[in-house]
Formats: structure tokens, sequence, C-alpha cells
């Protein structure tokens, strides 16, 4: 068989390809070793490593989408506040207002309310002042009127009643003439 393989062998030239049988052997078993090793103790290392990093990146994602989910809560309850913060600001503005308003119409009231009663004073103490210069000059005029009528008469009109009825009856005369000309002017 040795010369048969060495005559197979001189008539052909050996192809550089082809590795020779026993390397072939040895480095399919010496694969197998390597593949063996690395399906029992280095792939599950890998794997569990692998399925860390994994839940790591979906624990890490889940929780970005919780501080996302949070944080849009806390927007929406901001927003919320902030609504409820403007509204109560429009009603304590409208309220302010509206105060404001029933505080201007109480003084307008009692500022009217003053400016009758001064009025009302006013038109008594005119009244009262009226009278008073009416008494007045009412026996200012009957005592000049009298003098007058005494000289003009050539008698003493000194007589209380009598000096009373003539000053009554001129004053009166006055006053009938001042009313007829108070109408005649309306």
């Amino acid at each position: 068989m040795n010369a048969l393989v060495m005559l197979a062998s001189e008539g052909e030239k050996e192809n550089p390809l082809v590795p020779p049988i026993p390397e072939l052997v040895i480095g399919l078993i010496a694969f197998a070793i390597v593949i063996f090793f690395l399906a029992k103790k280095l792939l599950p290392n890998i794997n569990k490593v692998l399925d860390e990093r994994r839940a790591a990146i979906e624990g890490g994602m889940e929780k970005a989408e919780a501080a996302q989910a949070e944080a849009q809560q806390v927007l929406e309850d901001y927003r919320a506040q902030l609504a409820d913060a403007r509204h109560e600001s429009a009603r304590l503005r409208q309220e302010a207002q509206e105060q404001g308003a029933a505080l201007i119409a109480e003084m307008r009231a009692e500022g009217q309310r003053q400016r009758e009663e001064i009025i009302a004073a006013g038109h008594t103490q005119i009244e009262a002042d009226r009278k008073q210069a009416a008494a007045t000059l009412r026996q200012d005029v009957g005592k000049l009127a009298t003098e007058l009528a005494g000289k003009l008469v050539g008698e003493s009109l000194q007589d209380a009643a009598r000096q009373s009825r003539t000053i009554d009856r001129f004053l009166d005369e006055l006053e009938e003439k001042a009313e007829e000309k108070a109408e005649a002017a309306r």
C-alpha cells in the first residue's frame, strides 16, 4: 500500500489547498473542544451579561417613561393650578371692583345725604334769618311809619294798639304788592 500511495503521490502532485488528513482530524477535534467550551462556559456568561444589559436598558426606558409620565402629570397639575390661580385672581379682581363700586356708591350716597343735610340746615337757617330780619324790619318800618304818619296827620300815634294796627295794615299792603309783582313776573 505504500507503494500505491507513493505511486499516487508520484503521479500527482499534492494539492496545497487540501490539508493532510491527520491534521484535519486533529483540527476538527480541537475545534469541537473550543466550541464545546464556548457553548458551556462562555456563551452563558455572555447571555447573562446581555440579559442584564437588556434588563437595565428596559428598566431605564421604563424609568424614563415613568419620569416622563410624572413630568407630564406635574405639568398638567401646574397648568391646572395656574388656571385656578387665574380664575381666583379674576374673581378677586371682580370682587374688588364690586367692592370699590359699592364703596363709591356708598360714599356718594353719604355725600348726597350730607349735602341734603347741609342744604336743609342752610334753608332752615335762611328761613330763621329771614323771619328774624322780617320781624326786625317790621318793627323798624313800623316805628318809622308811625312817626311819619304822626307827622303827616299831625297827631301822635303813640298808642300801641293804634300803632300796631297801622303797621300791620301798611305791611300787609306791601306784601300784597310784592306778591302781585312776583305773580306777574312768572
